[in-house]
């Protein structure tokens, strides 16, 4: 039943906000019926439908009872009691545990008459409490800020953080690597390289990178695409860092001659678990082991966050519900080729369809999905993987990637018999991924015939939304940049990295850039006269067709990007 706020008499702080001018009396009696009737403090309610700011609330409070406002922001943050205080009630109460001095407990709020926070959290600790006023802005940044410090899968690190690992792949049964596991099992070894993989995931890191030199050793991440250099261990410690990731991912320890493959389960909680895809290779001063980080979840995170426009979009998913064709998708190693691929893999899960995989590792685990992973040790390359693909009554078939005229045949024929098939091609468009297949040997009608949609793709670096700057650049320039006069006419902003506390150099994260062109009669009869990729990618472009340079103009445009981060990723 709603309240009359006619009826409503207003004291209190309500009545302490309207006589300071933070609010009307209307707008202060509607505030105090939502607040009651939604059972949350007034203050939060005002902050939340930004009916006034944090700051004034705050110090308006302090007047009315007489106690002063504690700056969060400098309060240093180590003073903090760790878990003292469980995650529900601080989100639920909004309250923050400063500091402990004895039995008593120091608790931030922004509501001073939130009289039931104190008592409920008195009751779950057994200590004393004591508010202290604080901005209510200021104290939801510090929660949150709190709470990820108060994570147990990414707090101190000791030998117990990875207790939960799970290794599988490679061979162990040599008896010299046993003796040579336990020569480097100790404990700065350990933590040292525990330390390194968990940094690397909170970072958002890629791949990190380990590399031995004559007379250093360096470790790298690759963040947003880009390498940059995190450590320097003494070069003494090469042979026992990589022989403990060697056991980590089960290799074999004793060999140091040939390249070797991996990989490492890191259970990070009870339903959080990250794998890395490990690599060694002999160099010159020792091996040099690269460790690529696979998160499940990106196969999870749906198709509008790859950065697809939305015509790009939908003629994917057009071609997804397709009873059968092939869809390649193209670009160098790092582009997010197999995030896509697997982002399809994911909208096509059903219980009602038969999916199978050949990989070389595989990547990404997808659950309902058959999952083969390729040993041409043993004879099981992707064309014997695709052979008996075929003998099990597949609906969809992915395959890693098409490397020879073997392989590229047999897709093909899936593809032309009722099966979609799903691939990657090494190639920089879309024209030159049909040109490509030709080198292969495989015959032009059999591509126009069975190639439904090619997508090219880059990864570029998105821009921090929180500190990207206005950028001025003239007009020539632009229009020398390869943007139309009509783009330029619209009065578009661009941005460029400035670089704050929440990114990395301006930059935070990263976003698809993409080519995606359909198989059109027309492109078909000239992939059937064997046309250049020149004619062809003029061809799509006449067609509507975007380059992944008009693709990238377009974030530049949209302020995803910077014009530098596009013509790092597109530009020839």
């Amino acid at each position: 039943m709603a309240t009359d706020k006619s009826n409503v008499t207003l004291t209190g702080l309500a009545r302490r906000f309207v006589d300071d001018g933070l609010l009307d009396e209307s707008t202060a009696k509607d505030a105090f019926i939502q607040a009651s009737q939604n059972r949350i403090p007034l203050i939060t309610y005002l902050v939340q439908n930004k009916l006034a700011s944090s700051s004034g609330l705050a110090f308006s409070a302090a007047m009315e009872f007489g106690v002063s406002v504690l700056d969060l922001g400098a309060f240093m943050p180590e003073m903090m009691p760790e878990k003292v205080v469980d995650e529900k009630l601080i989100r639920k109460h909004n309250a923050l545990p400063l500091y402990k001095r004895g039995n008593r407990l120091f608790i931030a709020v922004s509501d001073p008459t939130n009289i039931q926070a104190l008592d409920e959290i008195k009751f779950n600790t057994g200590l004393s409490t004591d508010a202290v006023l604080v901005d209510d802005a200021k104290l939801r940044e510090a929660i949150d800020k709190y709470l990820e410090s108060q994570d147990t899968t990414m707090g101190d690190l000791d030998d117990s953080d990875l207790e939960g690992i799970e290794t599988e792949g490679g061979d162990q049964e040599d008896d010299g690597a046993v003796v040579a596991a336990s020569d480097v099992d100790d404990a700065p070894i350990v933590k040292f390289v525990n330390k390194m993989l968990l940094d690397a995931i909170r970072g958002g890191a890629s791949d990190v990178h380990f590399e031995p030199y004559e007379k250093t050793y360096r470790v790298r991440y690759r963040t947003d695409g880009i390498l940059k250099e995190m450590s320097r261990p003494s070069i003494k410690l090469a042979p026992k860092i990589s022989a403990r990731i060697k056991i980590m991912s089960q290799l074999d320890i004793s060999e140091r001659r040939v390249p070797q493959d991996g990989r490492i389960k890191m259970k990070l909680s009870k339903t959080k678990a990250i794998d890395f895809r490990v690599n060694t290779l002999p160099t010159l001063w020792g091996e040099k082991i690269v460790l690529r980080i696979l998160d499940p979840s990106q196969a999870k995170m749906g198709i509008d966050a790859l950065g697809y426009e939305d015509d790009q979009k939908q003629l994917y998913m057009d071609a997804l519900v397709q009873p059968q064709g092939m869809i390649l998708v193209t670009g160098p190693t790092g582009s997010g080729k197999t995030v896509s691929l697997y982002t399809g893999l994911n909208i096509l899960n059903t219980p009602e369809v038969n999916i199978s995989t050949a990989e070389d590792p595989a990547e990404i685990n997808l659950e309902g999905v058959n999952q083969v992973n390729v040993n041409n040790k043993v004879g099981l390359g992707f064309a014997e993987a695709l052979r008996a693909f075929l003998r099990q009554d597949p609906d969809v078939i992915m395959v890693g990637e098409i490397r020879d005229l073997e392989t590229a045949n047999i897709a093909i024929k899936a593809a032309q018999t009722g099966h979609l098939v799903l691939s990657t091609l090494h190639t920089n468009s879309a024209a030159e991924t049909l040109t490509r297949m030709m080198n292969m040997g495989v015959p032009a009608f059999n591509i126009a015939t069975s190639v439904s949609l090619i997508i090219a793709q880059r990864l570029g670096r998105r821009l921090c939304s929180a500190c990207k700057e206005a950028a001025d650049v003239p007009q020539d320039v632009l229009l020398k940049e390869g943007f139309t006069q009509e783009q330029i006419d619209t009065g578009f902003t661009l941005y460029r990295p400035k670089g704050c506390d929440k990114c990395n150099g301006g930059y935070k994260g990263r976003v698809g850039i993409y080519e995606v062109v359909k198989i059109t009669e027309n492109l078909a009869s000239m992939i059937m006269e064997e046309a250049s990729s020149i004619k062809i990618a003029k061809q799509a472009e006449a067609e509507g067709f975007r380059n992944l340079r008009k693709s990238a103009l377009r974030k530049v445009i949209e302020g995803v990007t910077s014009l530098e981060e596009a013509n790092r990723v597109t530009k020839d």
